[in-house]
């Protein structure tokens, strides 16, 4: 039981410690949509697992596993930091995550809240 305890509460703490910086601006789904419709040629960035990704992506994202030991180095590597990122995960935690590491380095970050199921969700509409 203590085990438990002290399980949730790192979980806890950990997501209590993830602030959104302010630099990253925050979209909707249906504010990407409007974007996509716009212009197909955007950097859209999917930061799931393999797995996740598998079972498929919004359009052709560029995908960069956030939990992979050399996210920083692969995102920054494909990534233009003259164009917009559009970044998104499954649900929108990891995805604040990855926007803060890029924000860092010096790109223009829009967070698509509420990630690749809220985007199945609102196309399925």
């Amino acid at each position: 039981m203590k085990k438990i305890i002290l399980i949730i509460s790192i979980v806890i703490g950990v997501f209590a410690c993830v602030k959104n910086d302010e630099r990253v601006k925050n979209i909707t789904v249906d504010d990407l949509k409007l974007i996509l419709k716009e212009s197909k040629n955007i950097q859209l960035l999917d930061v799931r697992t393999p797995s996740e990704t598998s079972k498929g992506i919004i359009f052709d994202a560029k995908q960069v596993n956030l939990v992979s030991n050399d996210f920083e180095e692969k995102a920054i590597d494909i990534l233009d930091k003259e164009e917009p990122v559009y970044i998104y995960c499954r649900s929108g935690t990891r995805s604040k995550i990855a926007a803060n590491v890029l924000v860092e380095n010096g790109y223009d970050v829009y967070n698509v809240k509420g990630g690749y199921l809220e985007w199945t969700r609102k196309t399925k509409e």
